[in-house]
């Protein structure tokens, strides 16, 4: 059964930013550490650092010969079962990290080459070197190194959802870089079934299908053996009919070794420029909604919008219209805000604000907030007014106060309706002019035209709409 099954949530995948896990079988999804290494988010950011702190420390105790200290480090990785993803079939196990395998794992790391020579830097590299280990280990050990950020996530998307958490549960040990050591502490945590589980942001994990030894062997390292056999016009060197020079890859194949890794560990210490045109030519791209679960999309936004519309609006139903705002926002502006967390506290807890979401985005608007515009965006806020009356110069400012330099200067105003919308534009671009930040007023009707022209893998129609809207509001 679902997390959105079991404790009603009545949302879709589309509506929710972790991944919606079946708890009795794994998914076959991977934390996969090159991809977080390149994502934006705040989330994301911290994590990686985790992950890059835990591998650095390992590096450094292995050249420094302190093989007990580094394989100590080791000895807290073990099976993951509490995300339910990975490559068991039937009841998640944990079948990448096991406690023998960390012995091999280890043992790979400290006697390969490409450690000693710094081939290796980030624990990614791992997988196109270290022999016994793919991505199914990467993933179950990035997932033990970062099981701190897991639980803050999973209880920031419980919270969220009104999902019942259990207190005082151990969370098991994961990675602090601050301590450069294993801890542990006590938390509240998601128990299902006398299971601790940890739910995942959807945005971050790939089928890990980039980042592997045959990608880079087949587009970068046979590529340029094609080059090197032209230039010398060896024996591989066959010509077509219009006496154009070629080598084939086949044949290039043909006389690699079996032992794949350790060609790679050798070609590659000779000709490291390869390695660094692999890493930043690779592109990940966070997987969209119809690649976690198939659901009809027409049917969705039908549902939605005939929701919001039976919403009345009043106090009564506040909470109601906060609630269908998070799904729907969910919808419309993944993958580019991630990470929903409600009232969330600022200024020592003397403010709050509805909901805030992590900038992701690596391009479109809300990156060019940033990068163009100069707009600090770290952070999107949102306050969301089922008001029956028009919103005004108090709602505005409310909004704006709450802004800062560190988290961010953006904000979306959700609400019924403005009947003045070109006046509150105004008020909008008087604010953005005095510095105090870009508050973006949104209302039904326009939450309805971005619905309609919702498209899993086009986000052209609101990327149009929403840099329109804030063109009107900066430029006078």
């Amino acid at each position: 059964m679902k997390i959105s099954e079991r404790y009603n949530l009545s949302k879709t995948q589309a509506e929710l930013d972790f991944i919606d896990i079946d708890t009795s079988e794994d998914m076959p999804l991977f934390l996969d550490p090159f991809f977080l290494g390149t994502r934006t988010d705040k989330w994301s950011i911290n994590a990686s650092r985790t992950i890059r702190s835990f591998f650095q420390k390992v590096i450094d105790l292995i050249i420094s010969k302190k093989e007990n200290e580094a394989k100590a480090l080791f000895d807290y990785l073990h099976e993951p079962n509490s995300t339910c993803l990975g490559m068991s079939i039937g009841k998640p196990r944990g079948r990448g990290v096991g406690f023998t395998d960390t012995d091999k794992i280890y043992n790979s790391l400290s006697k390969s080459k490409a450690i000693q020579t710094g081939l290796v830097r980030d624990i990614e590299d791992s997988t196109l070197f270290i022999d016994n280990f793919g991505k199914d280990k990467l993933s179950d050990m990035a997932t033990n190194i970062i099981t701190g950020h897991l639980v803050e996530y999973t209880k920031n998307q419980c919270n969220l959802h009104d999902i019942p958490l259990t207190e005082n549960i151990p969370s098991g040990y994961f990675w602090d870089s601050i301590s450069e050591s294993w801890i542990t502490e006590y938390s509240e945590m998601l128990v299902v079934e006398g299971e601790v589980k940890l739910l995942v942001p959807k945005g971050i994990v790939s089928f890990a299908k980039s980042y592997t030894p045959d990608r880079y062997c087949q587009h970068y390292v046979l590529n340029f053996l094609q080059n090197e056999h032209l230039r010398l016009n060896t024996a591989l060197v066959e010509k077509r009919t219009n006496g154009e020079r070629y080598v084939t890859k086949k044949s290039l194949k043909e006389q690699l070794p079996k032992e794949m890794k350790e060609f790679l560990r050798d070609f590659t210490i000779k000709h490291p420029e390869l390695l660094e045109r692999f890493k930043n030519e690779t592109k990940i791209e966070s997987l969209n909604n119809l690649e976690f679960s198939e659901f009809n999309v027409n049917k969705l936004i039908d549902s939605l919008t005939n929701r919001l519309l039976e919403i009345n609006s009043g106090r009564d139903t506040a909470d109601d219209f906060h609630n269908i705002i998070i799904g729907i926002l969910e919808v419309i502006f993944y993958p580019h805000l991630l990470n929903p967390t409600k009232e969330y506290a600022i200024h020592q807890g003397r403010k709050r604000v509805d909901i805030t979401f992590d900038n992701g985005a690596k391009d479109g608007i809300f990156n060019r907030l940033s990068n163009n515009m100069g707009i600090p965006s770290s952070y999107i806020y949102v306050e969301c007014k089922n008001y029956s009356t028009d919103v005004a110069n108090p709602e505005l400012d409310q909004l704006s106060g709450r802004f800062s330099v560190n988290n961010g200067q953006v904000g979306f105003l959700v609400c019924r309706s403005i009947n003045n919308m070109e006046l509150f534009i105004e008020r909008c671009r008087d604010t953005y002019k005095d510095g105090r930040g870009l508050v973006i007023p949104i209302v039904d009707d326009d939450i309805n035209e971005l619905l309609k022209n919702y498209n899993d893998w086009d986000y052209s129609y609101t990327e149009k709409f929403l840099s329109d809207r804030i063109r009107k509001i900066v430029i006078s």
